[in-house]
């Protein structure tokens, strides 16, 4: 059995690390543990063993943990495999359909998803509910931003070709607690969204990142802009920013432009 614990960081960057563990053995995959302190002490109290980290891509709010973890563990590092070059001492490099596995129950798909970075690796577990760690991908209600050394393009790709093929209840666990940025965003392009709306309000008085809402890309599918290349609303609000935009846009023209307006929102 899969156990997953989400560490809230509570840091600038709102960062999230993971544990996931195997119920039988104890053993436990750190996912960017940049608050390795935070992250052994979780470990300990649970009585679990880190013997992998895991860096879904480069940026040093995610691997700026490695030293100390691995230090502090033995644990063996695994990131994408054409990320040698910006993560050190990486130990096992992983293709799109490797297996991570953890101790004898858990086995994690690694998925090639380029955009944020073009190194960037997420997980699925191999569960009956499936659960994705995507790293800075996919953010609850929102994308990843493409400038530290990504494309928008590829993001598209990422988002149509890979993550929306996904089960719809898959689980989604990201990078950093945006969420509330996020839906306003969507309800800047969306007003009439009535799922974002009522998901802000009720954040708006009881979020806590400490506790997380755990999505499923359904919902994320509902409020979730990034998701909605084809929503009327969405292209008619598009085309007040973008004159040039074509009488019936692509969902990659939308994606490209939405991307662009996030940046600067």
């Amino acid at each position: 059995m899969m156990l997953v614990e989400q560490i809230w960081t509570g840091n600038a960057y709102r960062n999230f690390n993971y544990l996931i563990a195997c119920s039988e053995t104890g053993e436990a995959l750190a996912i960017d543990p940049l608050d390795y302190s935070k992250c052994l002490a979780n470990a300990k109290d649970h009585g679990w063993e880190i013997t992998q980290v895991l860096n879904t891509h480069e940026h040093g709010d995610h691997t700026g943990g490695n030293g100390p973890m691995i230090e502090a563990t033995g644990a063996k590092l695994l990131a994408h495999a054409g990320a040698g070059a910006r993560i050190s001492g990486i130990d096992i490099g992983l293709n799109a359909g490797d297996t991570v596995s953890v101790g004898r129950t858990v086995e994690l798909l690694a998925m090639d998803t380029p955009g944020h970075t073009m190194s960037h690796v997420c997980l699925l577990s191999k569960t009956d509910q499936p659960a994705l760690f995507s790293g800075d991908t996919l953010f609850n209600a929102g994308a990843g931003n493409c400038h530290g050394g990504g494309h928008p393009e590829e993001l598209y790709e990422t988002f149509v070709k890979q993550l929306a093929q996904l089960p719809d209840d898959t689980q989604i666990y990201p990078g950093h607690d945006y969420i509330t940025n996020n839906l306003a965003f969507t309800l800047d392009r969306e007003p009439d969204n009535g799922a974002a709306a009522d998901l802000l309000a009720e954040l708006e008085t009881a979020h806590d990142p400490g506790r997380a809402m755990v999505t499923t890309l359904a919902q994320e599918k509902d409020f979730n802009t990034f998701f909605r290349l084809t929503s009327a609303t969405v292209i008619q609000k598009l085309r007040e920013s973008f004159s040039d935009l074509p009488d019936d846009p692509s969902p990659k023209e939308v994606f490209l432009k939405l991307r662009e307006l996030r940046n600067s929102w």
